[in-house]
């Protein structure tokens, strides 16, 4: 029983291999230099156009974002703390007007810091008071004691003048006092000197300290301020993604700020569009980046609004970027005529024609092929159809204009030798199937 089961396994895997072998063969007898002529089959099921003649409008096609120009960013103020807590926050798209609230932040903390400043500013100014009553109370008594010193020297000089009709003991003594006198009243004014500095530096001091606690107050007061934040002109509330502690993945939208969520400093918050200046953004394939210039105009079609056309011109084109596979380019679009209906983030259409060509002769760009640095077609001669050089004068993303044609000849939309490979290993899978399924 173990044998036989052996051997069928055996007998069932050479047609499987006799079908790769030959389906591998197929696949390799069809890669020639050059394309050769395809049977009757191929052109039977093969995607098929005419030559056409007329006018042709080269054209770039993209889809865009409508936001206002020039808009007003409303991001979490620097106030030294790590985050902050939204406490108050406008509805997504409501209108606001100029000076309106919104967005608040919690601001008991900076509150707490105000009443602190204020109390040591207070008390900072108190003791400015005491220093400089301090100060004018030592001046008074060093003006006193100066007067009393100049008096004391005024007394002595009167005695030593009596110096020569008294005795010489009596007139060496009134030297003395003389003497002593003039010292301590230089001693003193030196002395007046001194404590005059150290009044002025202590009353310095506190004012320093005063000055400090002002800055305290000034910049909690600030910070209050700046945490409350007002739209400069009226317009449409649009918040912002919240990208606070938000792992982001490919293909993610993140939720947008609400009540109670926090923010770090610098994060936008809300936006405000200007409603007079719109601008639509939008990415464009690189192929169609040459056709484009400043100032092109455009006509754009509001997904939301069907029946209005607006028209608009190219502000700038940004540079390129993705993948190598599929780079793309920014491009912005400056609206010429906006409505007041027109919204933040509505989805917009927009056509550039870049070229007209007049009485030319083209076909949908897919009909064209390239290979070995020739341009050809497959074009039909009976019920085959067979490689054609052609000359290629200008192309797009969805039309090419050709020359070596005539109007009304077919060609194929594909390639024949392809749609061959693909029907040989469709029907290779099939085989491999039926023989897995016995």
């Amino acid at each position: 029983m173990r044998r036989s089961a052996l051997l069928t396994g055996a007998v069932m895997t050479v047609p499987a291999l006799a079908v790769l072998i030959a389906v591998t063969s197929g696949a390799a007898s069809n890669w020639p230099a050059w394309p050769r002529q395809s049977g009757p089959a191929a052109a039977l099921n093969l995607p098929s156009t005419t030559v056409k003649r007329g006018e042709v409008r080269f054209t770039v096609s993209a889809r865009g974002e409508l936001q206002g120009s020039n808009s007003e960013m409303m991001v979490a103020p620097m106030t030294g703390a790590r985050e902050l807590i939204i406490t108050y926050l406008k509805d997504p798209g409501e209108q606001v007007k100029a000076g309106e609230t919104v967005v608040q932040f919690d601001t008991t903390e900076q509150e707490f810091a105000l009443a602190e400043a204020e109390a040591d500013l207070a008390e900072a100014e108190q003791q400015v008071v005491q220093a400089e009553a301090e100060t004018a109370a030592k001046e008074e008594e060093t003006r006193a004691l100066l007067l009393q010193a100049k008096s004391d020297l005024k007394v002595a000089e009167l005695e030593a003048r009596k110096n020569p009709l008294l005795a010489a003991i009596v007139a060496r003594q009134n030297t003395l006092a003389v003497e002593a006198a003039q010292d301590r009243l230089h001693q003193l004014e030196r002395d007046i000197a001194n404590r005059g500095a150290s009044s002025r530096a202590a009353i310095m001091i506190q004012e320093a300290a005063r000055n400090k606690a002002q800055v305290k107050a000034q910049t909690a007061r600030k910070n209050i301020d700046s945490m409350n934040l007002k739209a400069k002109s009226g317009g449409y509330v649009n918040v912002q993604q919240n990208m606070n502690g938000n792992f982001m993945f490919w293909g993610m939208q993140l939720p947008a700020f609400k009540l109670g969520d926090t923010a770090r400093a610098g994060m936008a918050v809300a936006q405000i569009p200007d409603l007079n200046s719109w601008e639509i953004r939008a990415q464009i394939a690189e192929l169609d980046r040459g056709h484009l210039a400043d100032g092109q105009i455009a006509e754009v079609s509001i997904v939301a609004m069907p029946d209005k056309q607006f028209k608009a011109h190219i502000k700038s084109i940004g540079g390129t970027n993705g993948s190598p596979w599929e780079r793309r380019f920014e491009c912005v679009f400056a609206l010429d005529n906006p409505v007041p209906e027109l919204r933040p983030g509505m989805s917009a259409n927009i056509r550039v024609t870049t070229d007209t060509v007049k009485d030319a002769l083209w076909l949908p760009s897919q009909a064209l092929f390239e290979s070995d640095g020739r341009t050809f077609v497959y074009l039909q001669s009976g019920q085959s159809f067979s490689p054609k050089d052609v000359k290629l004068v200008q192309r797009s993303e969805s039309r090419v204009v050709i020359t070596g044609l005539s109007e009304g000849q077919v060609v194929a939309m594909a390639s024949p030798e392809s749609m061959q490979r693909k029907k040989g290993e469709g029907s290779a899978s099939g085989a491999l199937k039926a023989l897995k399924g016995s």
